[in-house]
């Protein structure tokens, strides 16, 4: 049987997106999050050339299941269980976080440095004429090189804060500008999530151990755009229960690209991720979606990674990220009193994968590649 929620009201005349991270620690129930803050679903507006919507009520609605099919569902779940007999590392504890580091007068910030306020989500689709798209390619390609530089300083007995600062050097010294340094108040800039954190994890001075998973976040904003990628690594000798998370994952990604072309409707992105996480017995954060991203770091259209009926369809030229979170167990979470560390409320291992794209006539292209 399928089940529905109601999930919000959409009104041209309500406020503005709003975007909020105070948690302080509590409990939070799946609902869908961007950037470590809830969409408030009370009274959400969206608007732009791009997303007018009268009044409605929208639903999400499971996929019908067959008995025969839940049953082999199940089972293979409980022979993933019995494979890999899949280990808790100890629970993360937070370290001891260093003051915020400076960048070079001369460098350009994006606009929201100086206030410290954590920005709306820009209504407007971001389609870079052929002038921005080579500047998003260039910062794409940037935010990949340091990336893959991040990666291999991934090792026991390295710091997050040890990583963040090497990646906080590589960007300045290109000329660029990381992007989460300063937005909405966040300190550091880059986003180490180890373990049980599913992502706005905040560097600090705790020592990765052999058996961790770290997803790295970067974004560097480059010639008035930012480019957008993070890759989850392996840290020493690693669960093999572990590793498959990850392995999926990445595949997840993979899936939720192939389906994106001009005129695709942006839901088959949550549906293809969906029916492959299912497959391995994995669950998908609802709480955290893709943006739209170019000279606005975070903006419309939302990518929900999980299944749902929203509107919309691509556009030829419009950049946007896909971030899919697939965890072992609920995807419950809980977020600390730093307002941006948000752990899965079981302490189940989360893993993510995020790729910044360009819709083409035929497909897309992905631009955080180097």
């Amino acid at each position: 049987m399928a089940s529905s929620v109601i999930l919000s009201s959409f009104s041209s005349s309500s406020s503005s997106l709003q975007l909020c991270s105070s948690f302080n620690g509590d409990y939070l129930a799946p609902s869908r999050c961007f950037i470590g803050a809830p969409v408030t679903s009370s009274s959400l507006s969206i608007s732009g050339k791009k997303n007018s919507y009268s009044p409605r009520k929208f639903y999400i609605s499971a996929k019908k299941v067959s008995g025969l099919e839940e049953a082999i569902r199940i089972r293979k779940m409980r022979e993933l269980e019995t494979k890999s007999k899949v280990r808790r590392n100890p629970p993360l504890r937070r370290g001891r976080v260093s003051p915020r580091l400076l960048v070079p007068d001369h460098i350009p910030r994006p606009p929201y440095v100086e206030s410290g306020v954590l920005p709306d989500i820009s209504s407007e689709f971001q389609i870079p004429g052929p002038e921005g798209i080579a500047k998003m390619r260039a910062a794409c390609e940037l935010a990949a090189r340091v990336l893959n530089y991040a990666g291999t300083l991934v090792k026991p007995s390295v710091t997050t804060n040890e990583i963040d600062k090497a990646v906080h050097d590589m960007i300045i010294e290109a000329g660029a500008y990381p992007s989460p340094l300063g937005y909405g108040g966040f300190p550091k800039s880059v986003c180490t999530s180890v373990n049980e954190c599913m992502c706005h994890g905040i560097p600090d001075s705790r020592q990765l151990q052999s058996g961790d998973i770290i997803n790295i976040d970067v974004t560097v904003y480059l010639d008035g755009y930012h480019g957008d990628t993070s890759k989850t690594f392996f840290c020493g000798e690693v669960d093999e229960g572990f590793k498959r998370l990850v392995k999926v994952t990445e595949e997840c990604l993979e899936k939720g690209i192939a389906v994106c072309k001009d005129g695709a409707s942006f839901k088959k992105i949550g549906k293809r991720i969906s029916e492959h996480a299912e497959k391995y017995g994995y669950n998908v954060v609802e709480r955290f979606v893709g943006h739209g991203v170019g000279p606005i770091f975070h903006s419309e259209p939302l990518i929900y990674h999980y299944r749902n009926d929203e509107p919309g369809l691509m556009v030829e030229g419009q950049t946007f990220t896909i971030e899919p979170i697939l965890t072992i167990g609920t995807t419950e979470c809980v977020t600390w009193p730093d307002n941006w560390t948000t752990l899965t409320a079981d302490g189940g291992v989360a893993a993510q994968f995020e790729h910044t794209i360009l819709i083409t006539r035929t497909g897309s292209e992905i631009l955080t590649k180097c």
